[in-house]
């Protein structure tokens, strides 16, 4: 795909990435399912893979998914709200750089007339997607799952940092992921 290039010699915000451009993405005109996060992570810049971190081991996991399968473009795809690692910010990495989702996002969607699902990681890709119809907190967003079905899934980020919210919110593992799991499964298994 001639746009996935395009992407990856982007360097419109360049002048504010400590580690300078490297957009990292995954798609293909045939994935079927669409993965929205937030920005690569200090692994996934060096690496150069997408979700090569702890929250991508929790995220396939969450999915019910091998390796194989999640970096099988064919199945998924991975398109972050910023497509660079945009630094530390306090205790934890900067929020993805607002310029990417407006340049590429529906540029590649268009490319990708195949996704059947798409999955919202973390309260920017929510907030971006769902506009007026988020709810107050990311919580209260994704216990409303059932109200974005026919075209988003929101779910909470996948990081070792968001345990407690993990501990105190059983029912993602108890509602949420065996209906996303079973969804996952029939859209692979087509």
């Amino acid at each position: 795909m001639k746009l996935l290039t395009e992407i990856r010699q982007c360097t419109i915000c360049s002048a504010y990435l400590p580690k300078g451009p490297k957009p990292i993405i995954q798609a293909s005109s045939s994935s079927k399912i669409l993965i929205i996060g937030q920005a690569p992570g200090q692994k996934a810049h060096d690496s150069g893979i997408p979700w090569n971190d702890p929250s991508g081991d929790r995220l396939r996991l969450w999915l019910g998914v091998t390796k194989e399968q999640f970096y099988d473009p064919k199945i998924f795809a991975l398109m972050p709200m910023g497509f660079c690692y945009p630094g530390r910010s306090g205790s934890g990495d900067a929020p993805p750089r607002p310029e990417c989702a407006p340049k590429w996002h529906t540029l590649l969607m268009k490319k990708m007339p195949q996704i059947t699902l798409t999955l919202l990681v973390g309260q920017y890709a929510q907030r971006y997607y769902l506009k007026e119809n988020i709810k107050d907190t990311l919580t209260d967003t994704v216990l409303a799952f059932g109200e974005y079905l026919l075209a988003y899934i929101p779910m909470p980020h996948p990081s070792p940092r968001n345990q407690a919210w993990f501990k105190y919110n059983p029912w993602l593992e108890k509602d949420l992921l065996p209906k996303l799991r079973n969804k996952i499964g029939e859209i692979i298994h087509k």
